[in-house]
């Protein structure tokens, strides 16, 4: 299917390079087109001036922060001593069970002989 297609492409880029060349050469074979007459450049007219904005002012930023107040903050309570828990330990973990191996070889299957003939 590939084949196929690049080939399609490459006869397709064959005839139409040849009707291409073909054409160019027709073209040649006419006569010289007229020139292009001059016309006159038209004339804009100016473009209306921008009137200038007034500017507002703005303010002067103070350069220093007024001081402000420190907070009195009540003193923190007492907190509660928590009373001691006894240690606790926990039961050993079960052992886990053993993971029973695939056998590796292939048992052989007995043949069975034909029928004994007649």
């Amino acid at each position: 299917m590939a084949r196929f297609d690049c080939f399609f492409i490459l006869a397709l880029f064959v005839a139409l390079s040849v009707s291409g060349g073909e054409a160019a050469r027709h073209l040649q074979q006419f006569p010289p087109l007229p020139s292009v007459p001059n016309f006159p450049k038209p004339t804009l007219s100016p473009l209306p001036s921008i009137p200038t904005l007034a500017q507002p002012t703005v303010p002067t930023l103070p350069t220093t922060q007024p001081s402000l107040p420190k907070p009195t903050m009540p003193p923190l309570p007492n907190l509660p001593t928590m009373p001691t828990l006894p240690k606790v330990t926990l039961p050993p973990l079960p052992s886990m069970p053993s993971i029973p191996t695939i056998p590796t070889t292939i048992p052989s299957i007995p043949f069975l002989s034909p029928p004994p003939g007649n």
